[in-house]
């Protein structure tokens, strides 16, 4: 099928699902792309949004759900194979100029007449070497497989940080046209006054997560630590908290309220590509506590107070510490509000047009 160079303004279709991280990502980078001129179709995968997630995308873009199942819902490589042909209506309805997809699984078997383009969120491949520290278990590697067959398709590749796209070429091997495109978050008002606690928020039943780490830490520290997020997940994965307070799975803005007011925000993942809530607290000046992984370093050195995310004991520690000096707790506040600004949603705007040139010019060339 022949592919064209986009227009000035783009009709873009791009894939969500209402599960997590992937949702605000999409909403805050289509608002923006909006603002610029653009226009947005968000096409759904997995289990349908809320009726408030529906009506914040519906505000500015067309929302379609398709059957298809999200890849790390399903055990089948099979249940993905309706995808190509769900996309084709929308394609055409829609006049598509360029497709982002946010998972590579999803360009298999797509015949676009228009650029497509991929996004690593993150993946199971990746997960496991980090998480873990091995290699897939056998019933996923169809996953790596068809990952791989996603980036050999497209006509380019992003990953949300430098340390997310070394590991991706570690485990799959060199990829074309990969870029690195830092994510963005919109901006919250600061507060005056904080409340002496600490705040995390993640999907906590993910192991990636880590919430043993900070519930073990949680019995050693001076400050309540409050953990935001479900303890619950999809496939009936389950965990429990005894020493954070757990406050389940609260509404995006309430989340960033109790960032911007919280005393120290702390996030003691294995696994995070980019790590969207740590920027979410930077924007409020919220001194960052951070897993000393890859990632957080390259994003938050000199920003942040690194721990081992394996140690406990280690976590408690640098909270003791920093629960107990106003100043210093200040200062580090200071500098992730400093260093958050790398990673405004103008930016990520701005960057993201320029993949979507490139790749439009290498869809032309086919």
């Amino acid at each position: 099928m022949l592919r064209t160079l986009r227009p000035r303004r783009r009709r873009i279709l791009m894939t969500v699902d209402a599960m997590g991280g992937v949702w605000r990502y999409a909403l805050d980078l289509g608002r923006e792309l909006v603002k610029g001129g653009d226009s947005i179709v968000f096409a759904g995968l997995g289990p349908r949004p809320s009726r408030q997630q529906a009506d914040e995308a519906r505000s500015f873009a067309t929302l379609i759900w398709l059957n298809t199942p999200l890849d790390w819902m399903t055990h089948d490589a099979g249940d993905l194979d309706a995808l190509p042909g769900e996309l084709h209506a929308p394609l055409r309805d829609h006049a598509i100029d360029l497709v982002h997809l946010n998972a590579p699984t999803q360009a298999v078997g797509l015949d676009a007449p228009c650029p497509v383009i991929v996004v690593s969120h993150s993946c199971v491949t990746t997960w496991f070497r980090a998480v873990r520290g091995q290699a897939l278990d056998s019933a996923w590697t169809w996953q790596k497989e068809r990952n791989k067959r996603g980036f050999d398709s497209a006509d380019a590749v992003i990953a949300p940080s430098r340390s997310h796209a070394e590991l991706l070429e570690t485990c799959y091997g060199p990829i074309a046209c990969l870029h690195v495109v830092g994510n963005g978050a919109r901006p919250v008002p600061g507060v005056e006054h904080r409340q002496l606690l600490v705040f995390a928020a993640g999907r906590w039943w993910d192991e990636g997560k880590n919430v043993v780490a900070l519930d073990q830490a949680a019995s050693l520290t001076q400050w309540p630590v409050f953990a935001a997020g479900s303890l619950h997940g999809p496939n009936s994965e389950r965990t429990t908290v005894n020493n954070a307070v757990p406050l389940g799975a609260l509404p995006h803005d309430e989340v960033r309220s109790l960032m911007a007011r919280a005393g120290i925000f702390v996030s003691p993942s294995l696994y995070e590509p980019f790590g969207l809530a740590a920027l979410e607290a930077a924007m409020s000046a919220t001194p960052l506590v951070l897993s000393d992984i890859p990632t957080y370093r390259e994003l938050w050195d000199k920003a942040a107070m690194f721990f081992d995310a394996r140690d406990p004991h280690d976590l408690a520690a640098c909270i003791n510490r920093l629960s107990s000096d106003t100043e210093h707790r200040h200062e580090l506040g200071r500098a992730a509000l400093r260093r958050s600004r790398r990673y405004t949603l103008g930016r990520q705007a701005a960057a993201m047009r320029d993949v979507y040139e490139k790749a439009a010019l290498a869809a032309a060339e086919r």
